[in-house]
């Protein structure tokens, strides 16, 4: 990682001496991104990854918040069951389901499209079964206290159960934002304009166009790096937080 973002910053002619060069400031420029972001066209593919993976989050959070506020604390018919059968869908390789969800896609008339990549992500049997986990770490008496003071169930959940799960809504929202940002096969499988591309894909097509380019190359990883990087820093500590309550709680 150190040497991708040296190499980001120096000419070709010092990314390729033998043996590597790992410091080279007087050398150091920022053309190489410039030439990355505007000529090559990064502009538009960080865009289109970036308006993804923020939406998916944003989805998974809520869904999943939802999901998991009724299987922790409402008692319904088959609810045992239909929580099973959400957590052994976990066990099925994405390669079996992509052909079907394609066909989906297709009858939707969402190839091709952002909707394509957003609405199959929407949901997740993880995001489902966290959340729950920890909410059932959550006192009962707690809530039960809201109703008697005549809270509606709406109001529990946005106003009480959403602040107290912080940690948990920060470590699914670490997951699914990684989890969309790096994903490669299914916007491969659904996209087939250039101007819909996520970076991922984009990054594919350049290494193979401009295969001798590695400074390029690395400024490119590099703008694929940078906000993974940034969004693990900013909610690490809620992230650790959630792994190990989640991982608690029964």
């Amino acid at each position: 990682m150190i040497w991708m973002l040296s190499a980001s910053l120096m000419p070709l002619s010092e990314v390729i001496k033998v043996p590597p060069v790992w410091f080279a400031p007087a050398k150091y420029s920022l053309a190489n991104y410039v030439e990355v972001w505007s000529r090559v066209g990064f502009s538009r593919y960080f865009f289109n990854s970036a308006f993804v993976a923020t939406t998916i989050t944003v989805l998974q959070l809520l869904t999943s918040a939802m999901a998991g506020f009724a299987f922790a604390r409402y008692d319904f018919p088959g609810r045992t069951v239909i929580f099973i059968i959400i957590l052994s869908t976990m066990m099925i390789p994405f390669q079996v389901i992509m052909i079907p969800l394609f066909i989906m896609m297709a009858r939707l008339r969402l190839v091709n499209t952002m909707w394509g990549l957003i609405v199959p992500s929407m949901v997740t049997a993880f995001g489902v079964f966290l959340m729950r986990q920890f909410m059932l770490g959550v006192p009962r008496p707690l809530l039960e206290a809201a109703r008697i003071d005549g809270a509606s169930e709406p109001y529990i959940f946005s106003r009480i159960m959403l602040p107290l799960c912080k940690p948990a809504l920060a470590a699914l929202g670490i997951f699914a934002f990684l989890g969309s940002w790096d994903n490669f096969l299914w916007p491969l499988i659904i996209i087939n304009s250039r101007e819909l591309w996520t970076l991922p894909i984009a990054m594919s097509r350049f290494t193979e166009q401009y295969i001798a380019q590695t400074h390029l190359q690395m400024a490119g990883a590099a703008i694929m790096f940078v906000p993974v990087l940034v969004v693990f820093l900013l909610m690490q500590r809620n992230f650790i937080e959630g792994i190990a309550l989640t991982g608690l709680k029964g």
